[in-house]
């Protein structure tokens, strides 16, 4: 079915909702973006200008989109090991720093969440940031306390690859979850008051680390499993144990993780890309060229708000409305849906939600308040886990042999 715009009195309603709870968004690559594209050159790609001609998100589309809280994504890609990808993570740290410095009207660092609500009270948005993999910290509980001295407020355990310590949904099982270390891994987390990110982790991980982690985990960017069948969704049992967790399960938006017949294309489009030379993560002028080629040629399945929806319809059933959120993965995934191409799009999601008779009071849930509260959990968490021990000098050679 060819999608259909909301109509003017839904989204009036939609923007309504966002202009006392912005959404707070769980995943934006867009610190991977600039690398990628200008090598950290602010002033060769200012958010300040419209970047739609190569960028899901600039500033006037996020205040179009109704955006007050954002985790920045501070990935790296998988293959870069050890101390390169830890020096990787800190030029992303450094460049979302400088974005912020860069535009103090817009953007106001958030280290805590007294800090999303002052940003909100300001008009400004909360830029939190989130480390996508725990290759980010080379198995070592010292690089993950100075990560979180720089800003990191989640850390997703594993990528598309395993680490030593956890297993990925998407690599070859090695671990059966999470390990010795990769337990302690979450322990020093939730001292930290940093979140435990579940996207990309193994079901096996997902389970393994809920059973450990004493404060609330987060899905930056997860859909259900449910509704459809994919490695990187969350299956209906973990959900089920989000309201006994405290935790949050955000959304995202990447068609081949929301739409059942996209899975396939995907594929066909990955093999294209590397016989052409190209990563299927890369999102270079160049790299998108032949991905629309491909897309001429081999028309892709397009999913829409209302596939989001079913999403979240399924999440909200099992988990309850206190339990999820949006994480779009904005500038990380080549295709997005129609009606949610950037982050201007929120208010069509939020307008297909009111359609299917969701309540103001729990659009206002699903966008700003789960995200702070759990945020808000956590230091509190950490509070209590400080006064039982300090910070954790366990290696992995100790633990895991």
């Amino acid at each position: 079915m060819a999608y259909q715009a909301p109509t003017p009195e839904l989204l009036a309603r939609a923007r309504a909702v966002l202009a006392d709870a912005p959404v707070v968004d769980g995943h934006n690559d867009l610190p991977w973006a600039l690398r990628e594209q200008v090598r950290y050159d602010l002033d060769a790609c200012d958010i300040a200008e419209d970047q739609s001609h190569r960028l899901h998100t600039d500033l006037a589309r996020l205040r179009a989109g109704g955006v007050g809280a954002q985790f920045w994504s501070v990935y790296v890609r998988s293959d870069l090991a050890g101390e390169h990808a830890v020096s990787a993570t800190l030029e992303q740290i450094d460049v979302v720093h400088r974005l912020v410095d860069r535009h103090p009207g817009d953007l106001r660092l958030a280290l805590t969440a007294d800090d999303m609500e002052t940003a909100r009270a300001e008009g400004r948005i909360a830029s939190l940031m989130g480390a996508e993999g725990g290759h980010s910290i080379d198995c070592s509980l010292a690089t993950l306390r100075a990560l979180y001295a720089l800003g990191v407020r989640y850390m997703t355990l594993t990528h598309n690859d395993n680490v030593p310590w956890a297993d990925s949904a998407t690599d070859t099982p090695a671990a059966g979850g999470l390990t010795a270390f990769g337990e302690e891994v979450v322990r020093e987390m939730n001292r930290l008051g940093m979140l435990v990110d579940l996207s990309h982790v193994s079901a096996d991980t997902m389970r393994h680390a809920l059973r450990v982690s004493r404060a609330p985990v987060v899905f930056s960017h997860s859909s259900s499993r449910g509704v459809c069948d994919h490695p990187r969704n969350i299956p209906d049992d973990v959900l089920a144990q989000l309201p006994a967790n405290g935790g949050l399960a955000m959304v995202t938006f990447v068609p081949k993780f929301i739409l059942p017949e996209a899975i396939a294309w995907t594929q066909r489009a990955d093999a294209n890309m590397a016989e052409r030379g190209f990563h299927p993560l890369d999102t270079t002028p160049a790299a998108m060229e032949c991905q629309r080629a491909f897309e001429a040629a081999d028309p892709r399945p397009v999913a829409t708000p209302a596939t989001v929806a079913d999403h979240l319809d399924r999440m909200r059933e099992i988990a309850g409305v206190d339990h999820i959120g949006i994480g779009g993965d904005y500038d990380g995934t080549a295709f997005t849906p129609v009606g949610l191409e950037d982050v201007s799009g929120y208010p069509n999601l939020l307008a297909e939600l009111l359609r299917r008779g969701w309540s103001e009071a729990d659009l206002s849930k699903l966008t700003w308040q789960n995200a702070v509260r759990v945020l808000r959990a956590a230091e509190e968490a950490a509070r209590a886990e400080q006064a039982l021990r300090g910070p954790s000098i366990a290696t992995i050679d100790q633990l895991d042999g």
